[in-house]
C-alpha cells in the first residue's frame, strides 16, 4: 500500500473532521509532511512507542494511541480470561500527556477493565511499583522521556512492574495491528476509574527509602541542590529527601514548575550538562556538594560533584553506576549478606567495570540488550533462584533492588546523596571516592557519539551504516588492534586471533555490533529504538596507582576516545 493510499484511509468518519481536514490539505498541497507522517506505522523500540504527536500512522495522536489500548485491551482478556482486569496509567508534563491519559483510561473501561489512573503527573518509576503494589495486570505510562518537546510516547508494564518484553510484546503487537481504527472503543466508563494520588506517593517513597538507605552518617551536613528540569519529580524527590532526614536541600525554583514546554533548556536531559547549568549556578552560590537533575518522567538522573579541583563536574552515566554499585556491594558485604546467590544487572552497551564489580564482591553479573526492561526481565527469570541487589545502564539510569522494575531517579538519588554525606563525614567527596574505586578495579572512561539522521532518508542512511560497519569491520581502533567483534543481530562472537566463530544466543537479537580491541577498548554500535539516531558507545580501559595519576589518565582517555572518534569517521 503506498503512503497515499494509507493517508486516504483516514479521509473517513472513523477520524475526527480537523483530522480528516489536515489530511485533505496535505494531499491537495502535496505536502511533504503526508510522506513522513503515513510512510510507516509507529513501533515499540527499546523505550516503547515513541513519536513526534500529529496526525497520521507514523505520528503519536488520539487514534494511534487508541489502536495500541484497544490491542492491549483485547490481549489482556486473552490472557485473563473471567477475571477483573486492573490497569494503572500515569503521564508525565509532556503536552496532551493528561489528556492521553485519560482517552487510553477510557478506551480500557469501555473494554470493561478497571483503571487506576494518577490525578496528576507522576514519574515512570512511581508507576511501575504501582503495578507491583497494587496488583495490576498490566501498567501504562504516557511519556517521552527526554526527548524534545514535540514528543510523547506509550510505554506498556506487565504485571511483575516491568516493561513486557519478547515475546509478549510481539503478541501485543500483533493485537494492536489487528485492530481496525474503527473498532477503538472510545466511550469509556468512569466508574470504573479510581483515582489515585499523594497517599501512593507516601508509599512508594517508604519503598525507596527501605531499599536505597543503609548508614544514617552526614545527612544534615550536606548541601544538594536538586532540580526536576520541569518534570515529574516535583511531587516525590524533595519529599524524599526531607523525610530520609537529609536538611539542606536547595531547589531551582524556575525549573520546579511542570512544563511540557522545558522553557529554561535547550533539552530536558541530565545527560548534558547545559540542562544542569542552573543547577550548578545555585550550587555556586550555596557552596553544594552534590548537585542532581532528573527528565521529565522521573527515572533519569544526572549527578555533579566536586572534583580534585574543587569544581562542580557531571559524572557520566557510568561513572555515576560504578560508584553506587560498588557502595552497595560493600553495604551488602559488611552485612554479611552476599551468599553467591545475588546478582547485578548491566547491558551490552554499558560500562564492562561491571563485571569487575560482580568479580569482586562474589556476585553474578548478568547482562543484556539496551534498556531496563531486559534488567526487569532480569529479575522476573531468576525469582527464587538469585537475588537482585542492583542495575544500571549507561544512560543515566539505576535501580537499588527490586521494588520497582525500571531505572528508578528517586531511590539512585536517596543512595547517592548518603554516598555522598558519608564520603563528606570522612572529609573526602564523592569524586574522591570513585577515583578509589578505580585504583582497585582498574579506570574505565566512556565517550557517547549520536549521530542523528531524520525521517524516511535518515532511517535509510543509519541502516546503510550499520550494514557497513557489518561488512567492512574496523580493524583497528587508536592503534590497537581488534580482537573480537560480536554480532547480536546474527547473535555471533568472531574472535579475530584465531578466526573462530562462536554462538551467542543467551542474549535476543538486536541489531547491535560490538568491537573489542588488544587493550582493552570497547565500542559498541547501534541504531536508537526511541530516536532517529545511530550511537557510538566508547569506553577505555587503563589503570591508576594514586589520586595524583587520576587528571593525567583522564586527558589520556580523552584524547584515545578522539583518536576512535576519527577511525570511526565520526
Amino acid at each position: 500500500m503506498t503512503t497515499l493510499e494509507k493517508a486516504k484511509l483516514w479521509l473517513t468518519d472513523s477520524f475526527d473532521q480537523e483530522t480528516q481536514n489536515t489530511i485533505q490539505n496535505w494531499i491537495d498541497t502535496n505536502s511533504d509532511e503526508l510522506e513522513d507522517s503515513f510512510y510507516k506505522e509507529l513501533e515499540f523500540g527499546t523505550g516503547g512507542m515513541r513519536g513526534i504527536m500529529g496526525v497520521g500512522t507514523n505520528r503519536l495522536n488520539k487514534y494511534t494511541l487508541g489502536q495500541a489500548t484497544q490491542g492491549l485491551a483485547n490481549y489482556l482478556h486473552q490472557q485473563f480470561q473471567n477475571q477483573e482486569i486492573k490497569v494503572a496509567i500515569a503521564y508525565d508534563v509532556r503536552h496532551n500527556s493528561k489528556e492521553f491519559g485519560k482517552m487510553c483510561a477510557d478506551v480500557l473501561t469501555a473494554n470493561g477493565i478497571k483503571v487506576l489512573l494518577f490525578k496528576q503527573h507522576r514519574p515512570t518509576p512511581e508507576l511501575s511499583f504501582t503495578v507491583r503494589d497494587k496488583k495490576c495486570n498490566a501498567g501504562i505510562v504516557l511519556t517521552a522521556s527526554h526527548n524534545p518537546p514535540e514528543y510523547n510516547g506509550y510505554k506498556v508494564y506487565w504485571n511483575d512492574g516491568a516493561q513486557i518484553v519478547p515475546p509478549q510484546d510481539g503478541a501485543i503487537i500483533k493485537e494492536v495491528y489487528a485492530v481496525k481504527f474503527d473498532q477503538i472503543k472510545f466511550n469509556g466508563n468512569d466508574d470504573l476509574i479510581e483515582w489515585i494520588g499523594e497517599e501512593q506517593d507516601q508509599v512508594y517513597i517508604d519503598a525507596c527509602m527501605k531499599n536505597s538507605l543503609y548508614q544514617n552518617i552526614g545527612r544534615d551536613n550536606l548541601n544538594i541542590v536538586f532540580t526536576s528540569i520541569h518534570g515529574t519529580t516535583y511531587t516525590t524527590v524533595p519529599q524524599a529527601l526531607e523525610k530520609a532526614g537529609f536538611k539542606k536541600v536547595d531547589l531551582v525554583r524556575e525549573q520546579m514548575i511542570p512544563s511540557g514546554n522545558f522553557p529554561t533548556v535547550a533539552s530536558p536531559n541530565p545527560e548534558e550538562p547545559a540542562a544542569l547549568e542552573m543547577a550548578l549556578d545555585l550550587a555556586r552560590i550555596t557552596n553544594g556538594d552534590i548537585v542532581i537533575g532528573t527528565d521529565p518522567d522521573g527515572d533519569r538522573l544526572g549527578i555533579a560533584v566536586r572534583n580534585l579541583e574543587g569544581e562542580l563536574q557531571l559524572l557520566n552515566g557510568n561513572q555515576c553506576n560504578t560508584i553506587l554499585t560498588y557502595y552497595i556491594l560493600e553495604q551488602w558485604k559488611k552485612a554479611g549478606k552476599i551468599t553467591g546467590k545475588e546478582f547485578i544487572g548491566s547491558t551490552i552497551v554499558t560500562s564492562d567495570i561491571f563485571y569487575d564489580l560482580a568479580k569482586k564482591f562474589g556476585v553474578d553479573c548478568k547482562v543484556g540488550l539496551t534498556g531496563f526492561k531486559w534488567i526487569g526481565k532480569m529479575i522476573r527469570d531468576f525469582e527464587g533462584q538469585e537475588k537482585f541487589i542492583c542495575g544500571g545502564e549507561e544512560s543515566f539510569g539505576f535501580m537499588t533492588g527490586d521494588f520497582v522494575r525500571d531505572k528508578d531517579s528517586c531511590g539512585s538519588i536517596l543512595l547517592a546523596c548518603e554516598i555522598a554525606a558519608v564520603c563528606k563525614a570522612e572529609g573526602k567527596t564523592m569524586y574522591q571516592y570513585m577515583i578509589e574505586i578505580y585504583k582497585d578495579l582498574g579506570m574505565y572512561y566512556e565517550g557517547l557519539v549520536n549521530v542523528v539522521k531524520k525521517g524516511r532518508t535518515g532511517a535509510e542512511e543509519i541502516s546503510q551504516m550499520m550494514m557497513d560497519f557489518r561488512n567492512n569491520p574496523v580493524k583497528e581502533l587508536a592503534g590497537s588492534k581488534v580482537t573480537e567483534i560480536k554480532d547480536f543481530q546474527e547473535q555471533t562472537s568472531l574472535n579475530l586471533i584465531d578466526n573462530q566463530k562462536s554462538i551467542m544466543d543467551e542474549i535476543p537479537k538486536s541489531n547491535v555490533l560490538s568491537y573489542y580491541t588488544e587493550d582493552g577498548t570497547k565500542v559498541c554500535i547501534r541504531p536508537s529504538g526511541t530516536e532517529p539516531k545511530i550511537k557510538f558507545y566508547v569506553s577505555v580501559k587503563d589503570s591508576i596507582t594514586s589520586e595524583e595519576d587520576f587528571n593525567a589518565k583522564l586527558i589520556q582517555a580523552e584524547n584515545k576516545i578522539q583518536k576512535i572518534k576519527a577511525d570511526l569517521k565520526l
